[in-house]
């Protein structure tokens, strides 16, 4: 969906920058392993919530490498976790309770206010 919605952000992604179907993006394995790689690392943060050292430094480095080596503008992890937000209330309605939605509302900012911190430590 995040694609669908924001066709501009497969520029970042020379596998499938191309693709327009989306039950073609749905398939491809590359974008699978990608997005099995952002659920992991927020995982990691769900997982070290009390541990705000890790937190940080696990948001950070996902920041730098999207900043130095992906060059992705800063603005679709908002966009990014606005549409997961949207997925998973939508896939989980009948679990999704206020508290769940306040818990990854609360999930979605701490990413976005760590992630672009990153990259203005580095200059971006």
């Amino acid at each position: 969906r995040f694609f669908v919605n924001f066709p501009s952000a497969k520029q970042y992604f020379s596998q499938f920058k191309h693709m327009e179907d989306p039950l073609e993006m749905e398939r491809s394995l590359q974008l699978r392993k990608h997005a099995r790689r952002v659920m992991g690392a927020i995982n990691t943060v769900v997982e070290n919530l009390n541990d705000a050292e890790k937190v940080s430094s696990v948001l950070a480095l996902v920041g730098k490498a999207h900043a130095l080596k992906h060059k992705v503008e800063p603005i679709y992890f908002k966009k990014l976790t606005g549409v997961m937000l949207e997925v998973i209330a939508e896939e989980y309605a009948n679990d999704f309770t206020p508290e769940a939605h306040s818990a990854w509302t609360k999930m979605k900012t701490l990413i976005y206010t760590h992630v672009p911190a990153a990259y203005k430590e580095v200059g971006w």
